[in-house]
C-alpha cells in the first residue's frame, strides 16, 4: 500500500502546506491548521464515493454544440426565495445555506419541502436530529407532504447508496459537517471530510440531476466552517444575515451561477415559520422616534431593490484622551474618516466626543451612498437639532468635504416617494438624474458638506 502523505490545510481558507505554520499565508489568521493523511489513489474496487470524478460526464464538446437553453426551474413555494435564487431552484443544482446557531436554517429548509412544487420524493436526511425531532418541527410548521422522507444519518456511503437507489428530485443535507466518509481517516467536520463528503454529493446532483440542498454551519467570523473549496463547488451560496434575537431575517445571496449575486430576501420568524417581507423598508422603519436628534433616513440598494434604513448616532464627552469610534452596521474606520472631514469642515468640535453609530435593523452598509446620512446623523446628535422625519439623505462624502452622485437613484427616490417622504438631500451631480423622475419630492441639491449643515441646522 502506498504511504500516507501528510498535509496541513488551514480551517479558515483551505490554503495547504506540507508542514505546519504559525499564521496562514492565505487569510493571515493564526493556528488555523490542522493535520490529516491524504489517502493514496482509490483502487479499482473503491467505493464510488471515492473513485469517481465530481462530475461524471467525460468527452469534449464544441462550444457551437452545446445547448443555451435555460436550464428547467421549479418553485421552492416560497416567493421571496424564488427571487434570491433567480426564479426558482434548478434541477440538478447544489445550494449551501449558511447562518448563525438558531436563525432559521432548518425551518427554512423544511417549510421548502412542504412547499415546493415537484411531483417526486423530497429526501430530507438529517445528521443532528433524531427523525421524531424532524416530525415535531413539521408538525409546528403544518407540514403534512406525504412524499417527504426522513433519514437520520451521517455516514456518506449510506447516504449515497440511498440517493442513488431512490432518486428524490430534492435533497436537502442537514448539516455538510456532519457527515464523514468511511474511506477517510480523519473526523466529520475535518478539512478533508468536508471536502470529499462535498465533492461527492456533487457528483450525484449533477449526474442524477437531483437538486441538492446543504446546511453549513459557521464559524466567529461568519463565515462557512470549512475550506472555501465548498463554496466554489457548489453552484448558489445563501447566508443568513440579522440578530437571532429579532424576528426579522435576512437571506443574502453572495454567489449564484444561475441568477444575480447580491439579493437580498427579508423574512419575519413567526409560530407558523419564516415568512417573506415585500416590503422590508416600512418594517425597518417601524417604530423609528420623531424629530429625535442623532437620526436620520438613508437608501441602500441590495441586489435589484432599495431599502431604506435608519442611522443613530449618539455623541457623548469621552473619558478617555482618545475618543472612541463604536459603530454596528458600518466600517468603523470609515466612520472615523467621515467624522475627521466633518470636524476639517466645519469645526464643528468632536475630536474630543465619543461617537456611537448605529444601523437599525441589523443590516451592514458597505456602500459609499450612505456617508452624507452618518455625517447628518452624527451632527444632529452633536448639536441636537433633529433632521426633519420625512426627508432622505444621500451622497457620498469625499476627503475635501465635496459630495458626489449615487447610483441607482430611480430605485431608491422611488421607494422613498411610497413611503410618504417629501424631500431628499441630494448631490448637486445627481440633479440631472433626479429631474426626470416624474415623484412628488423635493430636492435639495448640495455641493459641499458645509453647505449640508448650513441648510438642515441652522
Amino acid at each position: 500500500m502506498a504511504k500516507k502523505k501528510t498535509q496541513f490545510v488551514c480551517r479558515n481558507c483551505g490554503y495547504e502546506t506540507s508542514g505546519w505554520m504559525g499564521r496562514c499565508p492565505g487569510c493571515q489568521e493564526w493556528n488555523t491548521f490542522d493535520e490529516f493523511k491524504e489517502a493514496p489513489s482509490a483502487p479499482a474496487d473503491a467505493k464510488p464515493s471515492l473513485k469517481a470524478g465530481w462530475i461524471a460526464e467525460r468527452g469534449v464538446s464544441k462550444l457551437a454544440e452545446v445547448s443555451s437553453e435555460n436550464e428547467p426551474r421549479f418553485s421552492s413555494g416560497i416567493a421571496e426565495l424564488d427571487r434570491i435564487l433567480g426564479g426558482g431552484l434548478v434541477e440538478g443544482s447544489m445550494t449551501l445555506v449558511g447562518g448563525d446557531p438558531g436563525i432559521g436554517k432548518s425551518t427554512l429548509l423544511m417549510q421548502v419541502s412542504g412547499l415546493v412544487d415537484i411531483d417526486g420524493e423530497i429526501l430530507y436526511v438529517s445528521g443532528e436530529e433524531s427523525k421524531s425531532q424532524i416530525k415535531m418541527r413539521a408538525d409546528r410548521l403544518g407540514i403534512r407532504r406525504e412524499s417527504i422522507t426522513l433519514c437520520s444519518q451521517t455516514s456518506f456511503e449510506h447516504i449515497s447508496s440511498l440517493i442513488t437507489e431512490r432518486k428524490p428530485k430534492l435533497c436537502i443535507i442537514d448539516s455538510i459537517q456532519t457527515l464523514y466518509s468511511e474511506e477517510i481517516s480523519s473526523a466529520p467536520g475535518s478539512v478533508t471530510q468536508t471536502r470529499e463528503v462535498t465533492a461527492g454529493l456533487l457528483r450525484l446532483a449533477k449526474s442524477l440531476n437531483v437538486s441538492i440542498i446543504l446546511v453549513g454551519h459557521v464559524t466567529k467570523d461568519g463565515a462557512i466552517a470549512g475550506p472555501r473549496i465548498i463554496e466554489h463547488m457548489v453552484d448558489t451560496v445563501l447566508y443568513f444575515e440579522g440578530d437571532g434575537s429579532s424576528a426579522l431575517r435576512m437571506l443574502r445571496a453572495t454567489k449564484n451561477r444561475f441568477g444575480a449575486t447580491g439579493e437580498l430576501a427579508f423574512f419575519e420568524m413567526t409560530q407558523k415559520g419564516l415568512v417573506g417581507v415585500e416590503n422590508a423598508s416600512a418594517l425597518l422603519l417601524s417604530g423609528r422616534p420623531h424629530m429625535a436628534p442623532g437620526s436620520v433616513i438613508t437608501s441602500v440598494v441590495e441586489g435589484s431593490r432599495a431599502v431604506l434604513l435608519e442611522i443613530q448616532a449618539l455623541l457623548s464627552p469621552s473619558s478617555y484622551a482618545n475618543a472612541q469610534r463604536m459603530t454596528q452596521g458600518l466600517d468603523r474606520g470609515r466612520v472615523s474618516m467621515l467624522l475627521a472631514v466633518l470636524e476639517s469642515q466645519c469645526h464643528a468640535g468632536i475630536l474630543n466626543m465619543d461617537a456611537y453609530i448605529n444601523v437599525v435593523g441589523g443590516m451592514r452598509i458597505d456602500e459609499t451612498a450612505c456617508d452624507l446620512a452618518v455625517v447628518c446623523a452624527a451632527f444632529s446628535s452633536f448639536s441636537g437639532k433633529p433632521l426633519h422625519e420625512d426627508t432622505l439623505v444621500l451622497g457620498e462624502v469625499g476627503l475635501t468635504g465635496e459630495l458626489r452622485p449615487v447610483s441607482d437613484l430611480e430605485k431608491r427616490l422611488s421607494d422613498a416617494a411610497r413611503l410618504g417622504f417629501t424631500s431628499c438631500v441630494l448631490p448637486s451631480a445627481s440633479k440631472s438624474a433626479a429631474s426626470r423622475l416624474p415623484l412628488k419630492i423635493d430636492y435639495i441639491y448640495v455641493d459641499k458638506l458645509s453647505e449640508v449643515i448650513d441648510v438642515l441646522f441652522t
